[in-house]
């Protein structure tokens, strides 16, 4: 007979950081009746063990967050701890802290397993349980509740103190969380009442609460408003307004207009059931096509449905209600079948710029809002948020397409799935919010551009940006002198590559601390000797600053930010009102919290010291704002503050060498030099304060667990509560930070130099932030995928309203080889924001190291200077209308369905089309030419007309020439173009050179351009000048408006699409000229030296 079977429940409290282990330990043994196997749960660290063969993970608050593995949480990791089969208790090994290179991770594991026989026990009779055996269980469960409670009470404690992870009150959850909505009751709309504007109503819930993932609110607010002709806002609160809004002083929306004729002529319509409560939004035009939203159960598939990613249990559809909980809000709509969604990010998508929703082989999407300091994943969450979409609904019938926008304002950690349930007739977008309320925008479009424009109208159109800022720009981490950083610049100008910013990362700091010069390495009076050499030379200089300042090691640590910031109070807090502290490069690091009163003042205070100290930069880059830490918790509540290194070794460190060769490099055809040759032989092969004052909430567990790459909230951040001034919770402001850190740094800068426009270059972004900075794609990596990626960064970017956006160029994670970095720097000339910038430890990429290289980056950054009064007029109309001035092939071809996945490709505006090379060893790159042959697209090097002749309804693809060191870019027909006719080294340089004109006539002769000019660094307002290029069979009008003075002449006019013909005599403003020449092949006219006063209005003629 087996011996006796027993219940044995085993917890293993765990806490680990990068420096310490506690371990607490209870094991104990009750009796529970005869029974043929042993239960047993074990809580185990996830770095340091794995669960027994069988286990599965438990679906409770504690599941561990990953997903992409099948199982939640499922790893390979060492063996767990063995059962001693003569203890009634189990032996736990201690936990060394060398083992954990990352900070350990709980998953909860639940298996059955067989009790091996207990030697000095012989086998008995549990028929009948004995007095001995009852009392024996009895002293048992007594000393193991005693046991248990004394651990979790020093648990309890120690969490206070030193890692402020758990909330207080995790018991609020004892109800325990269904974690399934199929019995969500939904809400029934009652007290309707009409407003000037729209109306309101009460949604109450319909039925008893389903509590999926947090308490339901019984009673909501439904505002509805028609804003403006093209903007209809949906709001559902609760009525209570305890939920997280976020403030005006944060993002300042429009309000709306105000029109009580709105209600009849809006071009978007509120259609409402009563019971169960559900809405659809309609074209006030089309009151019988397929709604743009429609959250009806009857327009959505059946359910329940499986999860329809299979490997994601949590992709299960087990009902479409309305849901809203204290923690958990849940929106569905049904979307057309396979629909054309764009935006939803920050995100690299494998399906890319047009996201996957689970038709034609795709899996579907989860886009997950909550911001991530991580390499470039792909598929995952990243360093911003934004939860806003466009939708390009194509018409099979009228051949037609219309786009429209839909805008989730609302800052809460969240999931939005885009999926296509098997046999479903439709695919749907369902949100699934942490948080807040459901305040949602949508808007009309009816084109891409204009929905784009009117998200921008709404959340803040973007920052005037510098002429300079739009020139080539040099950084990276390893410039570790002042000497080796001004070298750069001496190299680039011998090599006669453009540099208009010189950069500094971490290195240029002291100690790594911000607003720092190093003494030795970076003393700042030399420093500031540099830069002003910088500036003499009509150059700039951008220093990093990172989003954590350093704490003071000890009393006799000497460092003003730390000091004044904590007289000012402006620090994060732990719950219990201490100094919150993580840890970044410096060692342990306090973080800014922008709530605090003091917090804008202290921060323009340090940017203002730091350029009398000698750092006089001219713009600045803000680095690691998702908040990022190194560590999980307030980490150095109680830790040694005198140990600052960082918890891993330094890329290009002893221990940590950047070796990889390059993508592709096959040392051992090639040998070990890592290089290729590009002229010979290729070595490459192919507002309610919300959580922060509610009670029965988890703030860094909530029972959902959003797709976070990174598994726990609380992991490489601020801990989510973390509490900022006026009681706000991490939790509900997390994805705020960078936004937050970016209105306080423009406007320092403001403050500092009043006149000027500021340049920012930042990495996490939000809703508006493009109001105040650019943006990078953050650490992206030397391969040939990520040179495709950047476009559809890009051209998210775009959507997003943060226009002034590029790539590291060349990679900056990995080694770099020579073709890519060709191919990559023409890239990057045609992108707003062009820098190049590598890892610490990788193979130098600069432009000048390779002379191939050398001479793209020269071509490139020449056609790029000649374009500038072009882009310079893009920005212009970027942050006058929201215009954007990168564009998907759809935005201007809207009607030809075979462009809508097209991201190899891009527009500069209308007019110039952009092909690069995307893969190694290529000399063709096959390029579509949109339009279907009713458009003319000239080659921008030679001004040939491209045969794209095409048809009705197919576009012209072409395999065109495109050697190394070529991009192909083509000029659109009816474009007239201002350029700068004499590139020079810097933009100044450049701008203070005469002006060209390219006019590419359509086949009626007409053709049209706009430019704008103004000083390229006031803040606007400021005096300008636009000036209007009207050509039509024969005839040029040039006309200018505003009080700006142009001091270049205008002195070339090249016009394209003349005619076979030579014209037998050219006019300028009436008098006949002969300084022009026509070329028959391409049917060009050049006009030369006509020196046209751009202050006044004037014409040419040809006949």
């Amino acid at each position: 007979m087996d011996s006796p079977t027993r219940l044995m429940t085993v917890i293993l409290l765990v806490e680990c950081t990068y420096r310490q282990t506690r371990t607490l330990s209870v094991g104990c043994v009750h009796d529970a009746g005869q029974r043929p196997e042993w239960a047993i749960r074990l809580i185990y660290p996830r770095e340091v063990m794995r669960p027994p063969a069988g286990a599965r993970a438990l679906p409770d608050a504690d599941e561990v967050r990953h997903r992409r593995s099948g199982l939640p949480g499922l790893e390979h990791t060492p063996d767990p701890p063995s059962l001693d089969s003569r203890s009634t208790c189990i032996n736990i090994p201690t936990i060394a802290s060398e083992s954990l290179s990352t900070p350990a991770r709980m998953t909860i594991y639940d298996g059955v397993y067989k009790m091996p026989p207990v030697g000095r026990d012989p086998p008995r009779d549990l028929g009948r349980p004995t007095p001995r055996l009852l009392l024996r269980s009895l002293l048992l469960a007594m000393l193991a509740s005693f046991l248990a409670g004394a651990l979790l009470v020093a648990r309890f404690t120690y969490a206070r103190q030193q890692l402020p992870r758990v909330q207080q009150n995790r018991s609020a959850y004892a109800d325990s969380p269904s974690r399934n909505v199929s019995s969500c009751p939904g809400y029934e709309l009652s007290g309707l009442r009409e407003t000037d504007t729209g109306l309101t109503a009460h949604l109450n819930l319909a039925g008893p609460a389903c509590n999926a993932f947090g308490h339901d609110v019984a009673n909501l607010t439904l505002e509805v408003t028609y804003d403006t002709q093209t903007r209809l806002h949906v709001n559902i609160d609760n009525t209570a307004q305890s939920q997280f809004t976020i403030p005006p002083s944060v993002i300042e929306l429009a309000p709306g207009s105000k029109d009580t004729s709105l209600k009849s002529s809006s071009d978007l319509v509120f259609n409402y059931e009563p019971s169960p409560f559900a809405f659809w939004i309609t074209r006030r035009s089309e009151p019988d096509a397929q709604p743009l939203f429609d959250t009806r159960a009857s327009s959505l598939p059946s359910t329940p449905i499986p999860p329809v990613i299979e490997d994601d249990n949590s992709t299960a559809l087990d009902g479409f209600p309305l849901v809203f909980e204290d923690q958990y809000l849940q929106l569905t709509s049904a979307l057309p079948l396979g629909a054309n969604i764009y935006g939803l990010g920050e995100v690299i998508a494998s399906s890319g710029f047009r996201r996957d929703v689970g038709t034609n082989g795709g899996n579907g999407s989860i886009q997950t809002m909550w911001a991530r300091d991580i390499a470039d994943p792909v598929d995952e969450n990243m360093y911003g948020s934004h939860p806003v979409y466009l939708e390009h609904r194509y018409n099979e019938s009228t051949n037609r397409a219309q786009s429209h926008g839909v805008f989730h304002f609302s800052a809460a950690g969240s999931d939005t799935l885009l999926l296509t349930p098997p046999s479903s007739p439709v695919s749907l977008i369902q949100y699934r919010a942490l948080g807040g309320t459901l305040d949602l925008y949508f808007f009309a479009g009816p084109s891409p551009q204009s929905v784009i424009e009117q998200y921008g109208a709404l959340v803040g159109l973007p920052t005037w940006q510098p002429y300079w800022g739009l020139g080539f720009h040099l950084c990276r981490w390893g410039y570790t002198t002042v000497n080796e950083t001004r070298a750069q610049v001496e190299n680039m100008r011998a090599a006669g590559i453009p540099l208009e910013v010189m950069w500094n990362d971490i290195d240029l700091y002291h100690a790594y601390r911000d607003f720092t010069a190093d003494p030795v390495s970076f003393p700042p009076d030399e420093v500031r000797e540099f830069i002003r050499e910088l500036a003499s030379n009509n150059q700039h200089y951008i220093p990093i600053v990172d989003a954590a300042v350093a704490h003071k090691v000890n009393d006799t640590d000497v460092y003003d930010p730390y000091t004044r910031g904590t007289e000012l109070d402006v620090w994060v807090k732990n719950p219990d009102g201490s100094q919150y502290v993580g840890q970044v490069w410096p060692g342990y690091t306090v973080f800014p919290d922008w709530f605090a009163n003091h917090t804008a003042a202290f921060w323009a205070e340090a940017l203002k010291n730091w350029t009398d100290l000698g750092v006089e930069f001219s713009g600045i880059w803000l680095d690691m704002n998702e908040a990022s830490s190194f560590c999980v918790g307030s980490c150095g509540s109680s830790a040694d503050l005198s140990n600052t290194s960082t918890p891993f070794i330094l890329p290009g460190k002893p221990g940590n060498p950047v070796t990889g060769y390059p993508e592709g490099y096959d040392p051992i055809v090639s040998g070990p030099s890592g290089n290729i040759t590009v002229n010979g032989t290729s070595t490459l092969r192919k507002r309610g304060i919300g959580a922060g004052n509610q009670i029965h909430v988890d703030l860094n567990d909530p029972p959902y667990a959003i797709h976070n790459g990174a598994g726990d909230l609380s992991q490489k951040t601020i801990a989510p509560n973390a509490t900022h001034a006026g009681g706000y919770a991490e939790l509900d402001v997390h994805n705020l930070w960078g936004l937050m850190e970016e209105a306080a740094t423009h406007r320092a800068l403001l403050a500092l130099r009043p006149r000027q426009r500021p340049f920012l270059i930042s990495r996490s972004t939000a809703p508006s932030s493009g109001h105040w900075t650019g943006h990078w794609l953050g650490d992206n990596f030397s391969k040939w995928a990520y040179m495709h990626y950047s476009i559809q960064g890009v051209l998210q970017f775009q959507l997003f309203q943060v226009p002034m956006v590029g790539p590291d160029t060349c990679g900056f994670n990995d080694n770099a080889d020579e073709e890519l970095c060709n191919r990559w720097m023409q890239l990057g000339a045609f992108m707003p924001f062009y820098r190049n910038h590598n890892v610490l430890g990788a193979i130098s990429q600069e432009p000048y190291r390779w002379e191939s290289v050398a001479n793209a980056s020269r071509t490139a950054i020449s056609v790029r200077y000649s374009l500038l009064p072009y882009w310079y007029t893009l920005f212009a109309n970027s942050s006058l209308h929201g215009t954007p001035p990168v564009r998907a092939l759809f935005f201007e071809f809207p009607d030809e369905a075979e462009l809508f996945g097209v991201d190899q490709q891009f527009l500069i505006g209308r007019d110039i089309l952009v092909t690069p090379v995307l893969n190694p060893n290529a000399t063709t790159v096959d390029g579509i030419f949109p339009g279907r042959g009713a458009v003319t697209w000239r080659d921008w090097y030679t001004h040939e007309a491209v045969n794209a002749s095409g048809t009705g309804t197919n576009t012209t693809t072409l395999t065109l020439a495109a050697p190394l060191g070529h991009i192909n870019v083509h000029v659109r027909d009816g474009a007239a173009l201002l350029l700068h006719a004499q590139p020079g080294y810097t933009t100044a340089e450049t701008r203070a050179r005469p002006f060209a004109l390219l006019v590419s006539q359509a086949a009626d002769g007409g053709a049209f351009g706009t430019a704008y000019v103004d000083d390229g660094e006031s803040v606007s307002p400021t005096p300008s000048r636009t000036l209007a290029f009207k050509a039509c069979k024969g005839k040029l009008d040039i006309e200018g408006k505003g009080g700006y003075k142009i001091e270049q002449k205008l002195e070339t006019v090249t016009v394209l699409g003349v005619g076979a013909t030579k014209p037998t005599e050219v006019k300028v403003n009436g008098a006949a000229v002969d300084n022009w020449e026509f070329d028959e092949g391409v049917q060009r006219l050049i006009i030369r030296q006509v020196g046209i006063d751009l202050n006044r209005g004037a014409s040419l003629t040809w006949a």
